[in-house]
């Protein structure tokens, strides 16, 4: 196998969720390329320090520039707050690295434009972070629309949906604030996880009205007090789409505030001729609506033999976060050296752009509480 340099900038949450995917590498039957984790790059010494179980990690620094100096580093994943996104992604594109960007690619329409300019000035290989999409069950619902079969379509959701922000003791992190996240708020935290597949099947808003809503106006700040917050937490886009001849309706949900939703994402394509719906709610479970003189719902359990790319685990078996993880990484890797071969790739950098575009449409409507016009 072809051996790839993997550097991380920002070992939080997100970064030890990667460098886990590649330390169970071998559980891929179909891939020809190994990426090695070489470098990690983080301000706080105790994060770095979990990284030194992983053998072939042997950089540790606090100081980014040095991972990017880092001859072995082959291509940087970076996990850092929306504010830093620019800066760090451009600074990694013009040090020759290929980039595993997170979303939203950056904190607004502006940054976003920014980078993908890096990006082709560069010509460096650059993804943006998106592991839903890789589900067996999203694989499908991917299949039945362009099978064609669900004529013509009638109405689209898609949406992301967590609970985690109605305990109001939660204490306040830089999501909560414009400052550090970006006036979008919710919509850069969640919003490319609604968006990515339905501009995958190039159903971009033509025209959007939102529905944004503020959580708690405070909340604890760690230290004893309380901090005010002023992002977004919930997001509602009510959209219209051109699918072939028609204006279709398409609802975007984004959701911090969600009761009895965890970690909730779903896709529902509803046709003239046919339906299907997914949910990580029950993530084993595909609905297909067939119509007819009798129209009924259809489900089927749907095991890991669906994902893009094959695994050793039996096809029976569920598929989990950690999995899709490592699908999308396989999909990065393939697709950088030009082995993809029609299998679902990550998100794009005109797809990362796009949502940026929806995003900045959506914060115009909210504020004059009107439509707005994409172009």
């Amino acid at each position: 196998m072809k051996s790839i340099g993997i550097g991380i900038i920002g070992g939080g949450l997100m970064g030890r969720e990667m460098a886990s995917a590649f330390a169970r590498w071998c559980s891929l039957t179909d891939v020809d390329v190994k990426p090695e984790l070489v470098a990690v790059a983080d301000l706080v010494e105790p994060v770095r320090e979990w990284f030194r179980q992983i053998p072939s990690c042997q950089q540790f620094t606090s100081d980014y520039k040095e991972l990017l100096a880092n001859p072995a580093v082959d291509v940087v994943y970076v996990a850092v707050p929306h504010n830093l996104h620019e800066k760090l992604y451009i600074d990694v594109l013009e040090a020759g690295k290929d980039l595993f960007a997170e979303k939203p690619f950056g904190m607004d329409l502006e940054s976003a434009r920014n980078i993908a300019a890096a990006v082709l000035r560069t010509g460096r290989f650059t993804r943006c972070s998106s592991e839903f999409p890789f589900m067996p069950g999203a694989q499908r619902v991917a299949q039945a629309v362009n099978s064609g079969k669900l004529g013509r379509v009638l109405e689209i959701v898609s949406g992301f949906h967590h609970s985690s922000d109605m305990d109001a003791t939660k204490p306040a992190n830089w999501k909560r604030f414009s400052r550090t996240c970006g006036e979008i708020g919710v919509l850069g935290d969640l919003g490319m996880h609604a968006c990515h597949l339905p501009l995958r099947f190039g159903w971009k808003p033509k025209s959007l009205f939102a529905q944004l809503q503020k959580g708690y106006p405070q909340r604890p700040d760690g230290k004893g007090g309380m901090t005010p917050c002023d992002t977004w937490d919930n997001a509602m886009l009510h959209t219209w789409t051109h699918i072939g001849d028609h204006d279709v309706p398409m609802r975007l949900e984004m959701k911090r505030l969600s009761p009895g939703q965890t970690n909730t994402w779903f896709i529902e394509v509803l046709g003239t001729e046919g339906g299907v719906r997914f949910s990580t709610k029950q993530p084993k479970t595909l609905w297909l609506f067939e119509g007819g003189k009798e129209q009924f719902w259809k489900q089927t359990d749907l095991g890991i033999a669906g994902t893009p790319f094959k695994v050793v685990t039996g096809g029976i078996f569920e598929i989990g976060f950690a999995d899709i993880i490592q699908q999308m990484w396989a999909a990065f890797f393939m697709e950088r050296e030009g082995k993809l071969n029609g299998r679902f790739g990550c998100a794009t950098v005109e797809e990362a752009v796009a949502t940026q575009e929806i995003f900045a449409a959506a914060l115009e409507s909210q504020a004059k509480g009107s439509v707005v016009a994409l172009t």
